[in-house]
């Protein structure tokens, strides 16, 4: 927390000293009106000089007004600030969730970032705007309530003074304690977001399948568990108030009965203990003030170590300039892999990155999820990836683009290690369509195009390509069309044209798409692979599917089972020599393996 005040506030510092400067002189000013008060009821009105009373009372009036308007503008100053330094940080905040390697954001969780996001920062912004408007106005109304009480009757002043100390005790304790409450109850309200999410996006399943109850039971639980943590940390929080109103209120009976008895001794005046009154309310508005920030700040605290968790998160896929390795036989290949293993699951490692033991490492590799994967293809040849679901064929799509980094082995492409280039460098090699991608809520145009430097005759070449122009144009506004969020208003096939055409449009060296033709019937599907070939000569494409129709005419078929290779080479070459590939076609396509 300490971190993302002194990064993100430090250019504000001279618009909030000019904050504070005014909320000071605002406060001073609500001080003196109390002390004004009782010397005009004890000095002044004896006198019997009307002038006077009048210039004492307009005196009052200017303190009046002075406070009211220093106090709005100090507000409105803190209002800004907090509001310019909370947006700094919700951009540096997605835009380093943007940069998160796949890895990183795994370890986080959606639902997590999406929290911190949007609960977390919020918290932070409510405490800047808190503290900056209490932060000054409490603590100077508090001790300088007390230093004018001192002034106007030392021993009234000590009555009231010892109940501090153990006002003091009580919120530092309760803070303490609510620190770590909160934290836990942001991590809950992480489970809370995930489980929303999921939800809603699977809510046509849900209903198809009679889950609503099921559902419903999983919702009320973990809701359960929220509401159990929210009202722990407000059982613990309200402890604060009752006992400063109790502590404060005692105070107050002291202070009117010492009074009492040495207004009667003639030692002290009506008017003093009215200001004293009228500071016991002061007082204990800043008490309940400052309790209140503590609470701000509880939350604040914990929702800034979260969201400076992301901030602070190094690049774990750093690039390797200088990286060498002996080239194998496929150095010369568009995409290389040589003995790649990898696993999702890491061995625990130490804080500076070091591997973990030779008994972690073999663990490791038994639960690889890629196990000793090498093969290699030429520019403008065609890779075809099947096999059982979890064998591994996304895996090798993620790896190929550096979605994570390999364990062990290497994955070159066009000759170098995927480690060698930057980050935009290797991605613009690629056009990829993933395995349940995303269709944002845009125009059709605004989707191919995502934001590239496109002209209208590349977007409209790369939907003819897709074979989306069809359907495209038979709509009314045509490429033009907004889509509703995750083309909610398209079917399975049009989306999965849409994003194929936006793959296409860069005219990638390689063409990745990852089971992207599932929802197409098998004229359209080979009218694509017929279309890109023919258009797309030099690209090299890989394509993973669960239809061997879609890979048959590939040059070089990998077939997959729980992360191994078991395969690898023509349609023919596979249907005799490895029996599981001839299985499923043979389910697919007939005993001959012909359509």
């Amino acid at each position: 927390m300490k971190q993302i005040v002194l990064k993100y506030l430090q250019p504000y510092f001279g618009r909030m000293g000019v904050g504070f400067l005014v909320k000071f002189v605002g406060t001073i000013m609500d001080l003196c009106i109390p002390y004004i008060l009782a010397h005009i009821i004890d000095s002044v009105i004896p006198m019997e000089n009307r002038r006077l009373i009048l210039l004492w009372g307009l005196l009052m009036i200017v303190c009046s007004i002075c406070a009211v308007s220093f106090n709005i503008i100090a507000n409105r100053m803190a209002s800004r600030v907090a509001s310019d330094a909370t947006e700094r940080i919700r951009h540096d905040l997605f835009s380093k969730t943007m940069y998160l390697s796949n890895a990183q954001t795994d370890s986080f969780t959606k639902p997590s970032l999406i929290s911190r996001m949007t609960s977390d920062t919020y918290n932070v912004h409510q405490m800047l705007g808190r503290v900056q408007r209490l932060g000054v106005r409490a603590p100077i109304l508090l001790i300088g309530g007390i230093f004018v009480t001192f002034t106007l009757d030392a021993a009234m002043a000590c009555v009231l003074l010892a109940t501090l100390p153990v006002l003091g005790f009580i919120t530092v304790y309760v803070s303490r304690r609510s620190i770590p409450m909160y934290a836990g109850l942001q991590e809950a309200n992480d489970r809370f977001v995930r489980m929303v999410r999921e939800d809603i996006a699977g809510m046509r399943v849900i209903r198809a399948l009679s889950k609503s109850d099921y559902e419903t039971e999983k919702f009320r639980s973990i809701n359960k568990d929220v509401v159990e943590r929210e009202r722990k940390n407000g059982m613990v929080m309200a402890v604060i108030n009752p006992s400063m109103n109790i502590l404060l209120n005692l105070g107050l009976v002291g202070v009117i009965l010492v009074g009492a008895y040495r207004v009667n001794a003639g030692t002290s005046d009506v008017g003093k203990i009215l200001a004293f009154t009228t500071y016991f309310t002061i007082i204990l508005n800043a008490m309940l003030s400052i309790s209140k920030m503590f609470t701000v700040l509880s939350k604040a605290i914990a929702s800034g170590n979260r969201i400076w968790q992301v901030l602070e998160c190094g690049d774990d896929m750093k690039v390797a300039e200088d990286i060498y390795m002996e080239p194998g036989d496929g150095a010369d290949a568009e995409i290389a892999f040589e003995h790649v293993t990898f696993s999702y699951i890491k061995s625990k490692k130490g804080i500076d990155g070091t591997a973990g033991s030779a008994s972690e490492t073999a663990v490791n590799q038994e639960s690889a999820n890629i196990r000793d994967l090498s093969f290699h293809i030429k520019k403008g040849e065609t890779l075809g990836i099947i096999g059982e679901i979890g064998s591994g064929k996304s895996t090798v799509i993620n790896l190929m683009m550096r979605m994570y980094d390999v364990d062990q082995g290497c994955v070159r492409i066009a000759g170098r290690d995927v480690r060698s280039y930057r980050p935009e460098e290797l991605k613009k090699k690629f056009g990829v369509v993933f395995q349940n991608d995303t269709i944002f809520e845009d125009t059709i145009a605004g989707n191919v195009s995502l934001g590239r430097d496109m002209t209208e005759e590349q977007i409209q070449e790369a939907l003819l390509y897709a074979r989306a122009s069809e359907f495209v144009e038979s709509r009314s506004d045509k490429a033009g069309e907004a889509l509703n969020i995750k083309g909610a208003n398209l079917s399975g096939g049009q989306k999965q044209r849409v994003l194929i055409a936006r793959a296409l449009a860069a005219k990638p060296e390689i063409l990745i798409l990852d089971d992207s033709s599932s929802a197409l019937d098998y004229r359209t599907d080979a009218q694509l692979r017929r279309g890109i070939k023919e258009h797309f000569q030099g690209t090299t494409l890989v394509i993973v599917a669960q239809r061997v129709s879609s890979i048959r005419g590939a040059d070089h078929i990998l077939v997959l089972q729980d992360g191994e290779p078991i395969g690898y080479g023509t349609h023919e070459e596979l249907m005799k020599g490895c029996e599981v590939y001839a299985e499923i076609s043979r389910t697919q396509t007939g005993e001959g393996g012909v359509e």
